[in-house]
């Protein structure tokens, strides 16, 4: 039996063959929703649900394939809800299962498709199989759904190993016994309040597909998942014998981090999502040190995408994003994978404010242009909610009002992810600028006084506006062949600082799909992107006819933009981007 994609059962039906597949992530732009800080329905403060399900059009409105949900399971939001008590649940700050399933509803009937955070590397210590392990004590069957272990030293006082929290202080706390005494650890590689479970057991592994099921029949069309790299830990839980673990993450293999083990995982999760009629994906969160460890997540028996850490990281240099493009292809080639393009996401500084080195219209110019050589590279693409706007990252947030739990950890992560997770502006002069039903209302992180300007109601219809140069390259990119899909670029010479690539519509041939697939696009023709990450203008041979400028208005034609041609020669502004048609 086989389900459609709102997830009813069709018996008889059978998985789609490889000619009806259409392969729609391969070029998808997914827009990334964090639930408390999109919209709030209700008017509490909170984003949520109902807010989600309002703004959809919106949604639809920008052109974009998909939209995949941060975390809005039961929990008791010791880390924005990566800490999940109930799997099947939503947390009442949030909605209901029904508001979550008219969310996934409404989307198909935009079409739009629906990708949920799944995090399964660690529960909540809340979940009804930790409390009931640590009130059963040592020996409870189910401490092996986790990492429990005594501790060493004469009396167990110390920690098991010398692993570390991504969070900071001891991978490690020590339980209480039922009977007062102190009891054994365990294994926790982010907050205490979110213990590991154990993937060597197999009511873990059982329990989790059984969740993708759950999710798939109410109709999601994928999964995000949380931590990917981790849920499989090196056989005897060995020391690092160093300090700052941290610092390496991403960097080398560690003993609890990207082992081999969790490819067996995602091979059977593959063949749960292949049950399912319209292409469910899933997409890891994997930490790996390089591109190529990152590409075993994605053969063709195991997941759909991953996220690309490594062109995230990249700064403003055109040297350094050459490299990085030219590694990312070459590592997803040999498994046929599409590689995934990001800029900005949840946990990181806005780039916006990353490229600005302390200059905010700086950072805006150099964002409007890496949006254009995103859009422009073969794969799929991800925009994190508000950089449509052109928002910067609230920096100036005072310490009593945040709530990152990383901020209130000692030795971890520097706890700034408050300042990207700011609600979004949508309009009006004041705040909560349309975040809530009720002007005046609360938010439950503060707007700043100047974000008026950055509101959709501000920007909507605005040619100059960063919103409208989003809708405009999103569409165009469902119109040109020759962008998105395939896995090559065509690189040009060009002065140094200077990137330049050609992309014909042959090059996507092989990996057509995405919105409607390359077959019905408007154009035919080859198209080239340049891109200027210098401080002063620069002066190319003009490839033809100009497109689409991140330096103007947001309009069609030559002349569109601040770029300048003149017998044949292109004028690119400083820090800019500009697409052509050949």
């Amino acid at each position: 039996m086989t389900h459609d994609p709102t997830g009813t059962p069709q018996a008889g039906s059978a998985a789609p063959t490889a000619e009806q597949r259409t392969g729609w992530w391969r070029d998808a732009v997914i827009y990334q929703v964090y639930p408390r800080s999109f919209a709030d329905g209700n008017g509490d403060g909170m984003g949520d649900l109902d807010g989600v399900r309002t703004r959809l059009p919106y949604l639809a409105g920008l052109g974009v394939d998909a939209v995949w949900l941060s975390p809005f399971y039961a929990s008791p939001q010791a880390d924005a809800g990566y800490d999940v008590a109930d799997y099947r649940a939503i947390d009442p700050m949030f909605g209901t299962l029904d508001d979550a399933a008219a969310v996934i509803r409404e989307a198909h009937a935009l079409g739009l498709r629906i990708i949920v955070d799944l995090v399964p590397n660690h529960c909540s210590d809340q979940h009804v199989w930790f409390r009931q392990a640590l009130s059963e004590g040592p020996g409870s069957p189910l401490r092996e759904r986790f990492h429990f272990r005594p501790g060493k030293g004469a009396d167990g006082e110390l920690p098991p190993n010398d692993w570390e929290s991504v969070f900071g202080g001891p991978a490690w706390t020590r339980t209480t016994n039922p009977d007062g005494t102190p009891g054994e650890w365990y294994l926790h590689l982010f907050a205490p309040e979110q213990p590991d479970f154990n993937w060597d057991h197999p009511a873990v592994r059982d329990e989790f597909r059984s969740i993708l099921r759950f999710w798939l029949d109410l109709g999601t069309d994928g999964f995000r998942i949380d931590v990917a790299h981790g849920l499989v830990k090196a056989d005897g839980l060995p020391d690092m014998g160093r300090g700052e673990q941290l610092k390496l993450l991403g960097s080398q293999k560690l003993p609890f981090f990207d082992q081999d083990g969790v490819h067996e995982i995602y091979r059977s999760w593959r063949k749960v999502l292949d049950e399912y009629a319209g292409e469910r994906i899933g997409v890891a969160e994997a930490w790996t040190p390089s591109a190529d460890r990152t590409a075993l997540y994605l053969r063709p028996d195991e997941l759909h995408q991953a996220f690309n850490f490594h062109y995230l990281g990249a700064g403003w240099n055109a040297a350094e994003l050459r490299e990085a493009v030219d590694a990312s292809l070459d590592a997803m080639r040999p498994v046929g994978a599409p590689t995934t393009w990001v800029l900005s996401n949840h946990d990181v500084v806005r780039h916006t404010t990353r490229y600005a080195d302390g200059d905010p219209e700086r950072g805006l110019r150099r964002a409007r242009a890496a949006v254009l050589l995103m859009l422009a590279l073969p794969g799929s693409a991800y925009v994190y909610q508000g950089e449509e706007l052109g928002l910067p990252e609230v920096t100036d947030l005072p310490d009593e009002v945040r709530q990152d739990p990383s901020f209130f950890k000692e030795n971890g992560q520097e706890g700034l992810r408050d300042g990207c997770r700011v609600p979004i502006p949508w309009s009006g002069t004041e705040a909560p600028y349309g975040f809530g039903p009720e002007p005046g209302g609360p938010s439950w992180l503060p707007q700043p006084d100047v974000w008026a300007k950055y509101s959709v109601e501000a920007q909507t219809g605005d040619p100059t506006s960063t919103l409208e140069l989003y809708r405009a390259a999103i569409a165009l990119r469902r119109e040109l062949p020759a962008l998105g899909a395939g896995d090559a670029v065509e690189w040009l010479d060009a002065p140094e600082g200077i990137l330049a690539f050609r992309r014909t519509p042959a090059d996507g041939a092989d990996g057509a799909g995405g919105a409607g697939g390359a077959a019905g696009r408007a154009s035919d023709g080859a198209f080239v992107c340049t891109v200027n990450t210098t401080g002063a203008p620069v002066r190319v041979p003009a490839p033809g006819r100009m497109l689409l400028a991140s330096d103007g208005a947001a309009v069609r034609g030559a002349g569109a933009g601040g770029a300048v041609v003149e017998g044949g020669e292109a004028v690119l502004p400083a820090d800019s981007a500009v697409w052509w048609t050949t």
